[in-house]
């Protein structure tokens, strides 16, 4: 668990200083570690929360944000996240959505990094009953397994050329943050979740550490091209694992 914590410590030094949550790594890791999988989108969903709120404060503070973007968004979300964490899934069924939820997200990750760098983009307005029917997928797959949803909707809202890059880091953060309170209120619904929490308070600890020490002091270690290769290829090797496993 030392080495775990670890690594859930740099993890969110580098997560928070880019402004995501980095729950897609939380979940390989924990994948690695072989910790039961049905306490999985607990530990993710709570790690995202502790990483994502600075960030969603000082991206509003510094005045990066469309709430007529986000909104119509958290409305799908918000509800199907609650659901998705309440939802009792089988073992299998849950390693089979995670296969599929993180080779999706490494492969979208790998092919649209050199979105995050872009500054001049023409701005299209979407439709919100687009916006509501993505954010009810993203809401219900981010309860399920715990993500999230940003590492889904940034590089959806890049294609569709939603907003500013700034911007779009807000949306994100705050997609993120809503959604995993939602998610984790759908969780704690399912019996004995909450009391083996405490068998995890040194990922948690790691977490609130590494995560004020990213946002605050501002640690660009990494850029946020480097940092998007990385976590693609992580996640993309660890869904590889889950396929070779469920499928050879």
């Amino acid at each position: 668990m030392i080495i775990l914590s670890v690594l859930f410590f740099i993890t969110a030094i580098l997560y928070s200083s880019v402004g995501f949550g980095g729950g897609s790594t939380y979940l390989a890791l924990l994948l690695i570690w072989e910790i039961p999988y049905y306490i999985f989108p607990v530990i993710a969903l709570i790690c995202n929360i502790i990483v994502v709120s600075g960030n969603s404060f000082n991206y509003i503070r510094a005045g990066n944000h469309n709430f007529k973007l986000l909104v119509p968004f958290l409305v799908g979300s918000i509800p199907f996240a609650f659901f998705g964490g309440s939802l009792k899934i089988e073992k299998e069924i849950f390693e089979i959505l995670l296969f599929f939820v993180l080779s999706i997200a490494g492969i979208l990750l790998l092919i649209n990094n050199k979105s995050y760098e872009k500054n001049n983009l023409i701005i299209n307005k979407l439709n919100s009953i687009y916006s509501f029917i993505i954010g009810s997928i993203l809401g219900l797959v981010s309860g399920i397994v715990g993500i999230g949803g940003g590492i889904f909707l940034s590089p959806i809202l890049f294609l569709l050329k939603a907003e500013k890059p700034k911007v779009i880091a807000t949306t994100a953060s705050l997609f993120i943050l809503i959604n995993s309170i939602s998610g984790i209120l759908g969780q704690f619904t399912k019996e004995n979740t909450f009391y083996e929490l405490t068998n995890y308070w040194t990922l948690f600890l790691s977490v609130l550490i590494g995560g004020f020490i990213g946002n605050y002091l501002n640690l660009k270690i990494l850029s946020n091209r480097t940092l998007t290769i990385m976590t693609s290829l992580l996640v993309i090797f660890v869904s590889m694992r889950i396929g070779i496993r469920l499928f050879l």
